[in-house]
């Protein structure tokens, strides 16, 4: 099964909880045990598990980024003055692939799944949701 959803984001740099749609699917395919694989299209945007406690750790991932790789110095903000975004993306990467057991997805307890937005505001991230199994 797959499914495409759609993310507004709000800020030029944030991780968006993604957690719950996600499950969703999982719940929506009847697999028993296989994978989910979370994708996000576009060369600016990652997906990543981080904790879910509470939002210091996804504002400490963004302000890490931000100091290790700061906007405006880059190659590429010559043409349109995001190369920081796509530095950090890559560096992240595109997608996470997590298990499917007893019809649920295989995550801990502090485990939850992130769009991570590095040149918004974006009116639809389009992230894509495989689920893969029996």
């Amino acid at each position: 099964m797959q499914k495409v959803i759609k993310i507004e984001t709000h800020k030029r740099e944030a991780l968006y909880d993604i957690t719950a749609p996600v499950k969703k699917v999982v719940e929506q395919s009847h697999v028993a045990s296989g994978i989910v694989h979370v994708y996000v299209r576009g060369a600016t945007a990652a997906v990543m598990i981080q904790e879910n406690w509470d939002d210091s750790v996804q504002k400490d991932v963004v302000n890490f980024f931000k100091n290790i790789i700061p906007r405006g110095v880059w190659e590429h903000d010559r043409q349109d003055g995001n190369g920081d975004a796509h530095l950090k993306s890559g560096l992240v990467g595109p997608g996470e692939t997590i298990p499917v057991i007893d019809k649920k997805i295989g995550l801990s307890t502090w485990q939850n799944i992130f769009l991570c937005e590095f040149d918004g505001p974006r009116a639809a991230r389009e992230v894509v949701i495989t689920v893969i199994g029996t």
